[in-house]
């Protein structure tokens, strides 16, 4: 387990539009341009074996990117015969960006603060608020509506954050609302941006009215 101790000041960062990757949740990705082969290789040689997620946005901030994104540590990764890596992050902790630092890496990396998200390295969050059935029936209305379909015994039996984490990763969100469930200071106040997001989406609710 990683500590608050060993957590690094400066860290590569992986822009990707609507990849959201939370603490102790799961975030499989498929590696291939050189610079992020780079990223991944260096990333290797570390102890902590870190990798920043971070969703763009131009307006967000002077670098392009959200200030708020989540580190992970590569647990699994695969390279396949033409040299492409199969990689799974496990998520570790939220970052909030300082200032990006120049060097001659051919990936971004920032120098990063993680003042404020001491939640994210301890226990498995729960949500005392959570009404279960009432937020599947819910689920079940807007994957119908989305011609989705899922396992709901494996979601029956998740535990309160895996369940919430996961459909928050997996969901198809505009990015703004991503991050709003990215941002989000607590499972509980997850949980209820999630209702909010999918209820928004039941009332047929267009990507140019997002969650603020």
């Amino acid at each position: 387990m990683i500590k608050a101790a060993d957590l690094p000041d400066a860290l590569a960062v992986f822009p990707l539009p609507g990849a959201l990757l939370l603490p102790r949740a799961r975030l499989p990705l498929h590696i291939f341009e050189p610079r992020y082969l780079q990223m991944l290789e260096d990333a290797l040689k570390t102890p902590g074996r870190l990798i920043g997620m971070v969703q763009p946005c131009e307006r967000a901030s002077e670098h392009g990117l959200y200030t708020i994104g989540c580190a992970g540590r590569v647990t699994q990764f695969s390279e396949t015969e033409d040299g492409r890596y199969m990689v799974t992050l496990s998520g570790i902790s939220r970052f909030r960006i300082v200032q990006e630092v120049s060097g001659f890496t051919p990936y971004r990396r920032c120098e990063v603060s993680w003042s404020g998200f001491e939640r994210d390295l301890g226990r498995v969050e729960a949500d005392s608020r959570f009404d279960r059935d009432v937020f599947l029936q819910l689920l079940q209305r807007f994957l119908a509506a989305q011609s989705l379909s899922t396992d709901w015994e494996s979601l029956q039996d998740a535990e309160d954050e895996l369940l919430v984490n996961s459909l928050s990763m997996l969901l198809d969100f505009p990015i703004e609302d991503k991050q709003a469930l990215l941002e989000a200071p607590c499972l509980t106040t997850r949980r209820e941006t999630l209702t909010t997001l999918i209820e928004f989406a039941l009332r047929g609710g267009s990507e140019e009215e997002t969650l603020q």
